[in-house]
């Protein structure tokens, strides 16, 4: 066999040349594809190269921006290799205008590639005076308690040759827009929840085609929603305000030039109609018999409408949506049909999803059919509501009769497997029923699956937590009366998340949130903050506000989230310095290691109680670092140094305070030594003896976890930091409870709040906190991306620029893969057990680099593509080498 000896000093590059074109795909404007309405004056683009051969990078780019086939901007020939996020510098933009624009780059070897196809953006409106439309509410007396949703309509008429048309809107509360009897947009729950006092988003649509010569009517139906809806633990009402109201702009563009837009003003009508009560955890409730015909065409009778009222509500406050909108994702219909011992008719779609039935019935007017929704059957086999609390979760529909008739909600969504149906006349046929998941539009970009079944499940149910709660905004839970946006759960989460999906918009969106909500630099329990100014500040949710900045920075290479976090992140660390003593922040609430497993009777007084304000210390010293971070890559030198003073006095107080002289710490859970391990708490010379005392602490519970969410994020990699990856494995397999495949063991096909939401006698755990679709626990699968296969970042080359490969095969697994979408194409590594022999597969994406580290002995003869290859670099247990870009197979 040829042999091909790669001999460097250092790591060692495998690269291939070819005189093969390379060339532009997949081009993003603010990370999104051909956007609609962005109101950011300098938008960033980003491409990717696409070609065959190995060792493909960008040396230069070009880019021209048009108007209407008319080039206003070209950047030149740039000598660059970004092709992330390159910031628009070109003449200012102009609202409500179509911009085109296309790339073309130089690779490595100064060979031009085609032109790109052209992407487009929509500029929403850069100015409060680019709005014409005035807010407008019903002109009628509302029922005050069912608030049955308002109707609002205006006809116009049309008389020129369109050329293209758009329709900004927005509502305190969610609506529903239909023009000439057609729903504007396949977006759900607009306008989203923001915190409403500062941020309200708005959405824009190309309704060109919606449009037509002559008469023409514009309708929208309104919903209380996260606005003036009930939400929180005290089923509060008019969180926002007790109004509901609309402001919408049609803009009209014809081809003789004119232009012409169509607003809301005191011109339209208000009615309601036969959504006659809708609340988010409550549900909705549809009378067809009430239905108005025909309200969003031109020629209804109106007139008995009232008129509406116009409104002076801010306008300073609108903002275009930046984050991926609500979308209808998969759909199911029901695996199972059957009549419960208690004698209830249940539908299972089997899967716990988030989102709504559609109902197909036919009846007589009156007849009324209710859908209940559940996540699981009581161990008899019964509809199981309790953990809902106070969440009704039902939605009733009254029928017109006389015809097939089709129901579903607008304004409110359930979590669910499990359907109770109540009224429904005839028998309950499955093609009658479809239910539909519901989440935010984010692109998928990961997998990852291994030989073990269980663990596909386990990664199955990671991914369906996620959408479940990624529902414009990160929920903790979407079934009972909270749904709120926790910041614990989203930071422990966040990294899992962003392999799983593109986050970097969700969370950019949802920060700016969090920045408003601060209260002296505190940061709220949950965002947007419903609780209250106190409840704010405690260790671990907190610092969502320095952890998730940087989570997106290295995933996505992201320095606009930093740049517009920093300010937030340097005044929650103030926070905490001014509520520290002697630099120990050991005052005010905190959660502490929140649902933690205690042993049943702690009868040797070992509970896994872990003291908070270790905690504290330890996400206190871990905030203070990534600020530190943040400020080199920002070039803060100043903030630099005044916060690695303050980190080593953090450092030094927790020694002081928390860890004897003999290195033990005062709490000795494993939470306390995986934390402490973690942020670098530890002295070098303490680390491994702490690393031996969280091991014996594992053994001693039968190798199994105790940790709970602040824990469980970092357990198995510090395991493996630390040379302990079989035991990492050990638990990541453990079967009984408390355990990641406990509840996989009993049915789950989401991830639990509690390791034993489901006891193994069959009973359920408090029920006042008990959900069934709960994603923190999930944050396992960061371990099994980044070191099972071994996909991970470098500070060096954020965003994947530069990437770490380094799998860990163990576990009695016989093969796992893994890949990723990342902005510069698909990052994966795949590895196999033959015998003796192991495969590798990996594929770096053109334009960027990884050191791969190949889980191999010294003694080791490797072959990549069938050729023997040298690597005389050898590092605990791995062969290490540097790799451009290219599909590479390793066999040894």
């Amino acid at each position: 066999m040829k042999r091909l000896f790669l001999i460097a000093t250092g790591l060692l590059m495998l690269v291939f040349h070819s005189n093969a074109q390379v060339g532009i795909t997949k081009l993003l404007t603010e990370n999104l594809v051909n956007p609609k309405g962005i109101d950011i004056k300098q938008p960033r683009f980003s491409w990717q190269l696409k070609g065959d051969q190995r060792g493909i990078s960008q040396s230069a780019y070009e880019i021209i921006l048009s108007k209407e086939n008319k080039n206003l901007w070209n950047s030149g020939k740039v000598m660059s290799d970004q092709s992330v996020q390159v910031l628009y510098s070109g003449p200012a933009l102009v609202s409500g205008t179509k911009y085109k624009w296309k790339v073309r780059v130089w690779d490595n070897n100064g060979k031009a590639t085609p032109w790109s196809e052209e992407a487009e953006f929509l500029t929403g409106y850069f100015s409060v005076d680019d709005w014409k439309a005035k807010w407008i509410v019903p002109g009628y007396i509302e029922d005050s308690v069912l608030r049955p949703s308002p109707l609002f309509r205006r006809e116009f008429k049309i008389s020129k040759q369109i050329k293209s048309a758009t329709l900004s809107i927005t509502s305190h509360g969610m609506y529903v827009a239909n023009i000439n009897g057609k729903r504007v947009g396949d977006v759900y729950l607009t306008p989203g929840w923001t915190d409403y006092n500062y941020r309200l988003q708005y959405q824009v649509y190309d309704i060109t085609r919606l449009l037509q010569g002559g008469e023409n009517a514009i309708g929208v139906m309104l919903g209380s929603g996260w606005y003036r809806g009930i939400l929180g633990f005290e089923f509060s009402i008019n969180n926002y305000g007790k109004d509901i109201a609309l402001l919408c702009q049609l803009d009209i563009s014809y081809s003789d030039g004119s232009k012409e837009s169509i607003i809301s003003d005191p011109s339209w009508k208000s009615s309601t109609g036969e959504v006659r009560y809708a609340e988010i955890y409550n549900g909705e409730t549809i009378d067809a018999r009430l239905e108005k015909p025909g309200w969003t065409k031109s020629g209804f009778d109106d007139s008995g409408w009232s008129n509406v009222k116009q409104a002076d509500f801010p306008m300073s406050v609108l903002l275009a949506t930046r984050n991926e909108p609500v979308k209808k994702h998969e759909s199911f219909t029901p695996v199972n049909i059957f009549t419960t011992p208690e004698g209830d008719q249940v539908m299972d779609f089997g899967q716990n999803i988030v989102g709504w039935v559609r109902v197909k019935v036919n009846g007589k007017a009156g007849d009324k059919v209710t859908l209940s929704h559940a996540e699981v059957l009581d161990k008899d086999g019964n509809f199981y509501t309790e953990n809902l609390r106070s969440a009704k979760a039902q939605n009733s529909y009254i029928l017109k009769g006389g015809e097939d008739e089709i129901f579903e909600p607008h304004f409110s969504w359930q979590g669910f497997r499990y359907v109770k149906v109540e009224g429904y006349p005839g028998s309950l046929r499955p093609e009658n029923f479809t239910a539909f998941a519901l989440y935010s539009d984010m692109s998928k970009t990961g997998s990852f699956t291994c030989s073990n079944d269980l663990i596909n499940q386990l990664q199955h149910n990671i991914q369906w937590g996620q959408k479940g709660n990624f529902l414009d905004i990160p929920t903790d839970c979407p079934q009972r009366d909270e749904r709120l946006g926790w910041t614990g759960d989203a930071q422990v989460f966040s990294r899992t998340a962003a392999f799983n999906m593109n986050v970097n918009n969700f969370f950019a969106k949802w920060l700016q949130d969090l920045s408003v909500d601060q209260v002296n630099g505190a940061v709220p329990f949950v965002i947007p903050n419903i609780l209250g100014k106190g409840a704010v500040n405690s260790c671990g949710w907190a610092d969502v506000s320095t952890i998730i900045p940087w989570n997106m920075y290295l995933i996505y290479g992201d320095k606009g989230i930093l740049s517009d976090q920093y300010p937030s992140m340097k005044a929650y660390v103030k926070s905490i310095q001014d509520a520290a003593r002697n630099n120990l922040w050991n005052t005010g609430f905190h959660f502490g290691d929140w649902l933690f497993f205690k042993p049943a009777g702690d009868n040797d007084g070992r509970s896994a109680v872990t003291d908070k304000y270790l905690i504290a210390q330890c996400f206190y010293a871990n905030s203070v670092q990534l600020l530190i971070n943040a400020a080199k890559v920002l070039g803060y030198s100043s903030d630099v140094d005044s916060y690695e003073v303050l980190l080593s006095k953090i450092k030094e107080a927790f020694l002081k305070e928390y860890v004897t002289p003999n290195g033990r710490l005062v709490s000795g859970t494993q939470t306390a030594y995986v934390l402490a391990l973690n942020f670098g708490m530890f002295p070098e010379d303490l680390r491994a003896q702490a690393a031996a005392r969280l091991v014996e602490n594992i053994h001693s519970y039968g190798n199994h976890l105790t940790t709970g969410f602040l824990g469980t994020p970092y357990l198995c990699h510090v395991l493996t930091q630390y040379g302990y990856n079989d035991l990492a494995y050990d638990l990541l397999l453990q079967e009984s409870y408390p355990s990641w495949l406990y509840p996989i063991k009993n049915g789950a096909t989401t991830i639990w709040e509690r390791w034993d939401g489901i006891k193994p006698d069959g009973s359920f755990q408090d029920p006042e906190m008990n959900s069934f679709n709960h994603y923190a626990y999930g944050a396992i699968g960061d371990w099994m991306y980044r070191v099972i296969a071994g996909i991970d970042t470098y500070e060096d080359g954020p965003g994947y620029k530069h990437s770490k490969i380094q799998p860990h095969p163990g576990g009695g697994l016989k093969s796992a893969s893994a890949a990723i979408e990342t902005y510069y194409g698909k990052l994966s590594c795949s590895w196999n057990l033959d015998g003796e022999k192991i495969n590798i597969s990996i594929e770096i994406p053109a334009n960027t680099h990884a050191t791969v580290y190949l889980p191999a002995s010294e003694k080791s003869v490797l072959f990549e593509g069938g050729k023997e290859i040298l690597i005389p670099v050898y590092e605990n247990g791995f062969r290490v080498l540097d790799m451009q870009s290219g599909k590479y197979h390793f066999s040894y």
